[in-house]
C-alpha cells in the first residue's frame, strides 16, 4: 500500500454506520452530515453499499463506481446476499481504489454508509478487514450500530437485538456506539413493559425472561433464553443511545458518545473546554436525565409522570 511508503497519512476521524436493513443508516448519514456541517466540520460521506441507489446526500466516494450489486448478480448468477458478500470481498481486494479516492479529502470528517447485511458484521471478515485497513491509514473510527427502537416493545426481539449487537461489537473490533433509531416510532407496535432506561442501559434481563415465559411459544425455550441473557449480562458491553434524527438534542447526545469513543473530543480541530474533556475521560456524563427527557417525549406513561414512577420504584 502507498501508505507504507513516504509520509505518514494525516490523522482522520469518522463513523462507520452499520446495522440491519431498514434501520435508518442512510437517513442517519444524511442527518449527521447536515448536523456536523452546521457545527463547522468539513464532512464527506462514503457510500460503501453497492446496492444503495438514489442517495439522498451528496456522496464524495461511491463504491458503486467500482462494483454494483446488480452487475455481480447478473454476471455471476448470485442472489442478493451472495452478491453483496462478493461485492465486499471485491472492495477488500481493491482497497487501493478506495485509498486514492479518499486522498482528495484528507482534512475531512468521514461518514461511511455501510451495507445492511447482518452477517457482514457478525462472522464474515471482509468488512472487518476493510475497517482494519482504514485504521492503518490513520483513521480513528467509531462503529455506529443502528437498530429499530420499536424492537424494545417485544422481549424476544429485544433479546435478539442484544445478541446481534454483542456479536457485532466483538467481531468488528472498533470503538462502538449502539443506537436505538426512530425513537418517535418506539411504541408503534406495542407498549414498553419498562421505563426506557431499562432498555438503554440493558438492566436485569430476568424481568424480560419472565415476560417471555408467559408466552406458550417461548415457554419451552426458557432455558435457552436464560443462557443467552446470561451471556449478554456477563459481557456487560451492550448499551444504547436513543436517537431521533429530526431532534437536535438527540443528535447532540449521539455525537458526544461518538466523539468520546473515537477520541475526537481530545483533538485540536475545534475549541474544547476542560469540563468536556474531563467528562469524556472519566465517563462522568450521566445519561439518566437525557433518557428521562426522551421517554417523556416519545413514550406514553399513563396517569403518572416518569418522576413519580421512578419514585415508586
Amino acid at each position: 500500500m502507498s501508505s507504507q511508503t513516504g509520509a505518514a497519512s494525516p490523522l482522520r476521524f469518522g463513523q462507520v454506520v452499520i446495522g440491519p436493513p431498514g434501520s435508518g443508516k442512510t437517513t442517519y448519514c444524511q442527518g449527521m452530515q447536515e448536523f456536523l456541517t452546521r457545527l463547522g466540520r468539513k464532512v464527506v460521506v462514503v457510500n460503501m453499499d453497492p446496492a444503495n441507489e438514489g442517495l439522498p446526500y451528496p456522496c464524495a466516494v461511491d463504491v458503486s463506481e467500482l462494483v454494483t450489486l446488480d452487475d455481480v448478480m447478473e454476471s455471476l448468477k448470485l442472489g442478493p446476499n451472495g452478491g453483496l458478500l462478493y461485492c465486499m470481498e471485491y472492495l477488500e481486494a481493491n482497497l487501493d481504489w478506495l485509498e486514492n479516492k479518499m486522498k482528495e479529502h484528507s482534512d475531512c470528517y468521514f461518514l461511511f454508509d455501510c451495507p445492511g447485511q447482518v452477517e457482514l458484521y457478525t462472522h464474515q471478515s471482509s468488512a472487518k478487514n476493510i475497517f482494519s485497513q482504514l485504521a492503518k491509514w490513520n483513521f480513528r473510527l467509531t462503529s455506529v450500530h443502528l437498530v429499530d427502537s420499536h424492537y424494545c416493545a417485544d422481549p424476544a426481539k429485544f433479546i435478539s437485538v442484544l445478541c446481534t449487537s454483542l456479536s457485532t461489537m466483538l467481531h468488528v473490533e472498533l470503538p462502538h456506539v449502539n443506537i436505538l433509531s426512530k425513537m418517535d416510532l418506539i411504541e408503534q407496535y406495542g407498549k414498553l413493559a419498562f421505563n426506557l432506561d431499562f432498555y438503554t442501559e440493558v438492566m436485569d434481563l430476568t424481568y424480560l425472561l419472565d415476560h417471555l415465559a408467559a408466552d406458550p411459544f417461548f415457554k419451552k425455550f426458557h432455558r435457552l433464553n436464560e443462557k443467552m441473557a446470561e451471556v449478554i449480562q456477563d459481557y456487560s458491553l451492550v448499551s444504547f443511545v436513543p436517537l431521533n434524527v429530526q431532534d437536535k438534542e438527540s443528535m447532540i447526545q449521539v455525537l458526544r458518545a461518538v466523539d468520546k469513543a473515537n477520541g475526537y473530543c481530545f483533538g485540536d480541530l475545534e475549541e474544547r473546554n476542560l469540563q468536556v474533556m474531563m467528562s469524556a475521560a472519566v465517563g462522568a456524563d450521566f445519561q439518566f436525565d437525557s433518557t428521562l427527557g426522551v421517554q417523556e417525549r416519545y413514550v406514553e406513561t399513563g396517569g403518572k409522570t416518569v418522576e413519580e414512577e421512578m419514585m415508586d420504584l
